[in-house]
């Protein structure tokens, strides 16, 4: 993978490569967003609490297996996870609380 007689290209090309990913991952997050903004409405809606904690655990066993699969730290799955419902959460509380 790495090229002994030009490594400033190889590096060149992972961090393209890199910046791809990060793209992605901007736009994913942001289409992920969207989506619990329509829960977090619907649960405001029927009186529903912010937070799930069952699914919670769920997600999170569920996440610590595909990063396990996927030769990711489940340990970095669980915190990525746990900053992203934090955030959710958030949201969740200020739609209920009509702001």
């Amino acid at each position: 993978m790495t090229d002994d007689a030009d490594p400033t290209g190889t590096l060149l090309r992972l961090r393209a490569s890199i910046d791809n990913i990060d793209a992605a991952l901007i736009y994913l997050l942001a289409e992920r967003f969207r989506c619990t903004k329509q829960v977090g409405e619907l649960k405001a809606e029927h009186g529903l609490p912010p937070s799930d904690p069952a699914r919670e655990e769920q997600q999170i066993a569920r996440l610590r297996r595909l990063a396990e699969d996927a030769d990711l730290d489940p340990e970095f799955a669980q915190k990525w996870f746990t900053f992203v419902v934090a955030e959710v959460i958030r949201h969740h509380t200020a739609v209920a609380n009509g702001r």
